[in-house]
């Protein structure tokens, strides 16, 4: 199967791909019809849909089929079928984001920052947990930017726009008090029932090996790889923090991890020494992911 995967993909193979996830979606009952948000199910899958096109823009995986075919195991584990519209917002935003920032055109990322700033605003509004985004943001402009001042200026008049114009609307409409929600930066609920996700330890192990793996080899890799990868870890641990300061036993949560942990995974296993290694640690990540899912969401 690895070498299946291994083969170069194009720009049809990704509606393939989705309707490949509807179809396990569908097969697996958790669509439920009698209570399905329309609205959200609509952003969430249009945020899965520019995730795929993530994978490109990043350009870490060689255009194999081997991470949309993870991508997509993550996503039907992870996914419970009545998403909360924060996430769903959440997964929509930072694919769009990631195609603005990975965009090859210079130009065109300059003029995208206002419009970042008030991606990442309306992205708080709707789910405050899903702060640490800016900070990966802000973080990529210091790093990368020659105009450092310039670029968080604009960053920062997109969100205030956002933010300005959120809550005039609000006024009017007769919210006049402050919501501490809009604050998540104290009693946070750290899952501390770590037995419960005992199912993905391979693929933690996995991942911890990956990023192992990439420093151990850090010499050897082309200067152009090596800022990517850094790109990824960023947005990773950004993630990776919203999802253990936050989620408890929200295991939705876990979407936020589907992209990065699918190109650290792919690149893990397309970098593997031998054959039986690479197929069997892909087989190993989507039996645990397949396990999360029928024994979490009572499948």
């Amino acid at each position: 199967m690895f070498k299946l995967l291994s083969k170069e993909s194009n720009i049809f193979s990704i509606p393939v791909y989705i309707v490949f996830l509807l179809l396990m979606v569908i097969a697996f009952n958790i669509f439920k019809f009698s209570t399905l948000d329309v609205v959200s199910t609509v952003v969430t899958f249009a945020g899965i849909a520019l995730g795929y096109f993530c994978f490109n823009t990043i350009g870490l995986n060689y255009q194999t089929h081997l991470p949309l075919f993870l991508y997509t195991f993550f996503i039907f584990a992870f996914y419970p079928g009545d998403l909360d519209i924060g996430i769903a917002v959440a997964l929509l935003t930072n694919s769009f984001i990631i195609l603005t920032l990975t965009h090859n055109d210079e130009e065109l990322r300059r003029k995208s920052i206002v419009l970042v700033g008030a991606i990442l605003a309306l992205n708080y509004l709707v789910l405050p947990a899903t702060w640490p985004m800016s900070v990966f943001v802000l973080l990529h402009i210091i790093i990368t930017s020659g105009r450092i001042i310039l670029h968080l200026f604009r960053l920062l008049f997109g969100a205030l726009l956002i933010v300005i114009s959120y809550f005039t609307i609000m006024y009017f409409f007769g919210f006049h008090s402050w919501d501490e929600a809009y604050f998540p930066f104290k009693d946070f609920r750290v899952n501390t029932e770590f037995h419960q996700l005992l199912y993905l330890a391979p693929v933690a192990l996995f991942l911890i090996l990956a990023v192992a793996d990439h420093f151990a080899n850090f010499n050897k890799k082309s200067p152009v790889s090596k800022f990517k990868y850094t790109f990824v870890l960023i947005f990773s641990a950004a993630q990776l923090t919203t999802v253990v300061l936050y989620m408890g036993n929200h295991y939705e949560f876990l979407l936020l991890m589907a992209l990065p942990a699918s190109i650290i995974l792919s690149r893990l296993l397309r970098f593997a020494k031998k054959m039986w290694q690479k197929e069997l640690g892909l087989f190993l990540i989507i039996a645990s992911l397949l396990a999360f899912k029928l024994t979490f969401f009572n499948l």
